[in-house]
């Protein structure tokens, strides 16, 4: 307790310069009540009604789709696999 004491004897309490203001809470009277605004909505409509056909283009009249089907080997972390790819591209009919 002796060594304690030693360290508050020196303590004085500290008190504002005449010529400072501190800052004091506002009265609840003077605060408006916060807006409430609703939650911004973004409407997402697609451009065109999606029918799995892509490249989504006009291709002409009388356009014919090409469809190449082949086997590639695909490495998986399993093991090797054979797995069927498709490429199409449309053709001038």
């Amino acid at each position: 307790m002796g060594l304690f004491s030693q360290f508050c004897v020196g303590a004085e309490a500290q008190t504002a310069a005449p010529g400072v203001r501190l800052a004091q809470a506002a009265a609840p009277d003077d605060i408006p009540p916060p807006r409430k605004r609703p939650p911004p909505r973004l409407r997402v409509t697609p451009y065109y009604s999606p029918d799995g056909v892509y490249p989504r283009y006009n291709p002409g009249p009388n356009a014919v789709r090409v469809c190449d089907a082949t086997y590639v080997q695909e490495f998986r972390p399993s093991g090797t696999v054979i797995v069927p790819r498709v490429s199409c591209y449309w053709r001038p009919g």
